[in-house]
């Protein structure tokens, strides 16, 4: 069994462009006692279904734009940010409750998709819905406008869909709640 060291390995990460979004205030804020969600309950809904309306733009930085020669042949991709406005002090969450909900229990911060977290990189699989030069427009992308964008990969469903998914309660309840219209 390895044993954790003193020795931080630093990583340097560099931007490939920005998202641009209609979103302009995260749906969830990290605080001291954890996460509170910025959208009322009886409303998350119809912010949920506003996001899968919602066409984003990626600015590609134009030095990376060799790196999208035959993107235009996937019909999604996965957008790898960085949701910037999350204040670092905020990282050292070790629990929360799912989506600020104190009706869920707390749980670890790897076992959410929480975007306070060690380092908080955040990926969504988005339908690309089309590419000027630098430009990819793709929908349902739930980045706050300016966030840094890390990678983009193709989806691809030999790759990752996964046989026998299982998620908890909580996260099926979550689903549940969210799918009903």
């Amino acid at each position: 069994m390895e044993t954790e060291t003193t020795n931080e390995l630093i990583l340097q990460l560099t931007p490939v462009g920005v998202v641009r979004s209609p979103i302009t205030t995260p749906m969830l804020t990290a605080g001291e006692s954890g996460l509170t969600l910025n959208e009322r309950m009886d409303r998350i809904k119809e912010y949920h279904r506003r996001v899968k309306e919602t066409v984003c733009r990626l600015e590609i930085f134009p030095r990376w734009v060799e790196l999208l020669d035959g993107i235009e042949g996937f019909s999604h991709i996965l957008v790898l940010y960085w949701p910037h406005l999350i204040d670092p002090a905020r990282r050292s969450l070790k629990k929360v409750h799912p989506m600020g909900r104190s009706d869920l229990p707390l749980q670890g911060i790897f076992a959410t998709c929480s975007p306070a977290r060690p380092n908080p990189v955040l990926v969504s699989a988005v339908p690309l819905v089309g590419r000027k030069g630098t430009l990819l427009e793709v929908g349902g992308l739930e980045a706050v406008d300016g966030s840094p964008i890390i990678d983009i990969k193709p989806y691809s469903k030999a790759y990752l869909q996964v046989e026998n998914l299982r998620v908890p309660a909580w996260m099926a309840q979550l689903h549940r709640e969210l799918e009903d219209e």
